[in-house]
Order: structure tokens, then sequence, then C-alpha cells
């Protein structure tokens, strides 16, 4: 991929590479070995939470002279992250699909190629973990055949490269091939050009403010340059690399980490550099214009006067996670609760997000972010409740129990035994004295009965205290006798025992409602 003889309006450019497969396939690992640094274990749960992008030199990794630079971009293999990965795949150039060896095609595998081929972009297969016990590479091959990908060996056009990213195993090899797909598709462009690029991930840094990770399309983007992101403002007060190195300039294919943001830039917006601040503010005030969906829309429009309702305040470390919330509350369906975001941001909670779910009877869920001890403090002063997570399905989880305990509880009934009335003794309009023989299992003191008389239960009361041989007892089994008192229970009808009534004693357990 030499650049010998073209000149800055047309000069090749590094290849942009999306990893895609499904979750646990090892793609973070495939990156982590590339890169020779640790970032999976860094990860949640060992699952990549939101995009990364990286860039790494071929002359330092085989120690050649030759400069020949590749763009990673990392994206989520949790089912929430759709969106996420199909906008990754919208600016590669390459797409290697991860499938593991051991556990073939998966739904994310067929999610990825179906993005694949939307986006019609050529792509590499990366069998992984092949030195693991159970692996399969023929399977692999089949299953990929039957969902119309056919690999080279198999009388297709698609490149497949077996490899072990734990062990490194052909690593150098997929490398390779992505250099080699990359020159058949001569990816060259025009550095004269104002730079041009995508925002792929925003969050908010407590030193730095806005902050946003971006990749250069077109162009060359300078520090000092006045940017227009979507409905964002930017003059570019300090540029990064992916390794955090302050650089001055970057040219196309070349992730960078940009501060100097008016507010939080979306993800997946383009953006364009510009002469002036005027500029800038008259892309951005026609960005305004477009009939953008805006996040948790689904919530209002599923309104409901028949369903209670949970309201909550998220937050979350980086935009793309709060889309994925917004993804994942989407499937969470009920036809008795709905799950009303009161307020969404990025950044860590704080006092003003307790102030506001004060004022609105609001939970907080944060994703990935921090609190303060002050602010902890204040949420157990007004027993508002605070939940953080790191994981995405954790967290949902989590809101749909919460909407669950919204509902009144349901009662789980087990029947422990039944008793025969054989005599009456003392009542009054509280409780009743009655003595007789168990039936069947037992009779506990502190359960619930059901009063039977032909077949029909007329009413229900409490065991309130329980006596065998005018000793109190906590239960007394079948075929003994046992003396009891029967109690009121609040708002349920409390009839009086004759002789020959039949006593059903039932444990009950409350568990939460279900949605």
């Amino acid at each position: 991929m030499s650049d010998a003889g073209n000149t800055t309006k047309n000069r090749l450019r590094p290849p942009v590479v999306v990893v895609l497969g499904h979750v646990d396939h090892g793609k973070t690992r495939l990156l982590d070995t590339i890169r020779k640094t640790n970032v999976m274990e860094k990860e949640s749960g060992g699952i990549t939470q939101h995009v990364g992008a990286y860039q790494i030199d071929m002359s330092k990794f085989r120690n050649v002279e030759i400069s020949q630079k590749i763009t990673f971009l990392d994206t989520p293999g949790h089912e929430a992250f759709t969106a996420i990965r199909s906008r990754g795949a919208k600016i590669a150039d390459i797409a290697v699909l991860v499938v593991a060896a051991d556990e073939s095609v998966k739904p994310q595998t067929k999610e990825a190629i179906k993005i694949i081929k939307e986006e019609n972009i050529p792509f590499i297969v990366a069998v992984n973990k092949i030195d693991k016990e159970g692996a399969n590479v023929q399977k692999v091959k089949q299953d990929l055949a039957a969902e119309e990908v056919l690999v080279e060996d198999w009388g297709g056009k698609v490149p497949v490269v077996e490899i072990s990213a734990k062990a490194g195993k052909n690593i150098s090899e997929l490398l390779d091939m992505i250099l080699l797909v990359a020159e058949l598709e001569e990816l060259r462009e025009d550095l004269s050009k104002p730079a041009e690029g995508v925002i792929i991930e925003s969050h908010l840094d407590k030193r730095k403010g806005y902050v946003a990770t971006a990749l250069v399309q077109k162009g060359v983007l300078a520090l000092g340059d006045w940017v227009a992101a979507g409905r964002v403002v930017g003059k570019i007060k300090m540029m990064e690399d992916f390794t955090g190195k302050s650089i001055e300039k970057a040219e196309p294919s070349q992730p960078v980490i940009l501060t100097g943001w008016s507010e939080v830039p979306d993800t997946g917006a383009s953006f364009v550099s510009v002469d002036s601040k005027t500029e800038a503010e008259k892309i951005t005030d026609e960005n305004k214009s477009l009939d953008l969906t805006p996040l948790f829309s689904f919530i209002s429009e599923s309104a409901d006067p028949e369903k209670k309702i949970y309201n909550l305040v998220l937050k979350a470390d980086v935009k793309s996670s709060l889309e994925a919330v917004d993804v994942s509350l989407k499937a969470v369906k009920s036809d008795k609760v709905r799950c009303n975001v009161i307020g969404y941001d990025i950044g860590d909670i704080t006092e003003n997000d307790v102030k506001t779910a004060i004022a609105t009877k609001s939970d907080i869920v944060g994703f990935r972010v921090n609190i303060e001890p002050s602010v902890v403090r204040l949420t157990e002063k007004e027993s508002i409740k605070v939940q953080t997570f790191d994981v995405i399905y954790e967290l949902i989880e989590a809101i749909r129990k919460n909407m669950a305990e919204q509902l009144d509880p349901e009662i789980q009934r087990t029947l422990l035994g039944k008793l025969k009335v054989l005599a009456l003794f003392k009542k009054d309009s509280k409780s009743q004295i009655v003595g007789g023989k168990v039936l069947s299992g037992k009779v506990v003191r502190g359960a619930v009965v059901d009063v039977v008389r032909n077949s029909e239960v007329i009413g229900k009361s409490k065991l309130g205290q329980l006596q065998h041989n005018k000793e109190d007892m906590a239960e007394v089994k079948e075929g003994l006798d046992a003396g009891m008192r029967l109690d009121v229970i609040s708002g349920q009808p409390f009839a009086e025992v004759s002789v020959g009534d039949i006593l059903e004693v039932y444990g009950e357990e409350k568990t939460i409602g279900s949605l």
C-alpha cells in the first residue's frame, strides 16, 4: 500500500475495519492481542459496553520500515447495542466477522451478517478459538453457508482466517488479509478538503468538559478548528490520539479524542470543519430543523391512565449507553406498569438529579457512573432509591423488577393441612376459640385459615394461638387434637365456626407482581 506518486488530493488512506460478532466470541480479545494491551479485563462482565476506536501501525507490529496503518472499531456484542454496531458498519471500509469455533453461528452473528450485507462492505471471517475443546471449523463454515455466506474454500468469495486470539495464533495472517482486501478497494482520500468525519462516542468529563471520540474521514482536522457536529458547535481545544497522546492534526481514517464542545454531540452525527464560529452555527441551526426522534420518546406514546407509573431518572457514562437503554426499555412490555423516564443525561449522579427525583417521586438509576458521598447522604436522608450498574442487562433487569414492585404483590398459597372442628369455646368480636382433630398435614401457628362448610368457603381468619394438650405449640401434626384461637383478618369476612366445619390451613407468601 505504498503512497508513492500520490498527491495530497489522491492519497491512499488506512482501512477502517469494524469488528463484529456474537457476545463473548472474542472480538475484544482479538483487538487486545493486536494492540498488545489489556482492554477486555477492564470491561464490565467481560462485555464491551460501547464502541472503541484504535489504530495500529504494522511497521511496529511486524518490524518492517514501511508504515501501514489499520484503524479498528470495536463494537459491543450485547443485543441492546444493535444501533451502535450498525453505525460502526456504516463508517467502515471492511468488516471482520468473528465467530467462535466452539459455538458457531449465534443470534448476534446473524445480525452482524445482516448489517454487513445491508452496508455492502467487503468482509473477512475470523474463526476464533480454534484451540478450544469442541472447536469445529467445518461446522462454522457450514452454518455460515446456511446464512448465505460462502467462504473461499466452499466456493465463495469471502476470505476466512482460522485464529486463536488468546494464543495469538494466525493474527499476522488476519492482518495481511485485511491489507490485501484494502489494497483491492483502493481507499483514497483528498487531504485538501475541509475535514469531515463522524462522532463515534461522546461523554462528559469533570475536568475536560464534553468529550467526543471522532473518526476523521476527509481532509485534515487541526487543533483550533471550528466544527459543526449535528446540532452542536465546537472549537477544538485539545486533540488526542487513541492512546491519549496530544496531537495537532488528524488525517483520514484516524480516530481522535476532541474537547471544546458547547454540549455533548450526538453519537453517529457527522461533523465538518469550517473557518468560523458563525459558519459552524449556521450549519447547526440548519440541522436543528431536522426531525430527529428523541431518546425515550416511546414512553410518552405509551401513556395509559389505567397503568401504574414507575418514575425514573437515568444517568449514563456516554451517549450510546443511553441509546442502548432506550432500545432495551422498548422491549420491556407491560399491560400494568409504564416506565416514565423523567430525565436522562450523561455524567455522574448529582444533587440536581436527587432534587428531580424528590420532586417527581422517582428512582435514580445510573450506568457506569459515580455518585459523590455528599449526594449519597442526601439520597439516604430523602429516602431516594439509587442503583448503579456496570453491565447493561443487569440494569435493565433491575428496572424491570422496580416496575414490577409498583404492582400489588401476588400471594402464593400452599395448603398445609386440614382440621375438623369438634368443640366450640370462647367467642368475641375479634376472635373465636375452637378445638378439633387434624385430619391431614399439619396446622401451623400464624397461618391463614379458610372455614369450609358444605364444600364452600364461608370465612377466613388467622390462626393466632395453637395448643396441644394445653401446651402452646408452633404446629400440630396429622392425627392429633388441637385447640386454636382464630383471629379476625382486617377486610376479610369472619364467619362463626360451627362443629363439623373443616378448617383448611394455608401458608401464604407475598411475591412481586408480574408485569
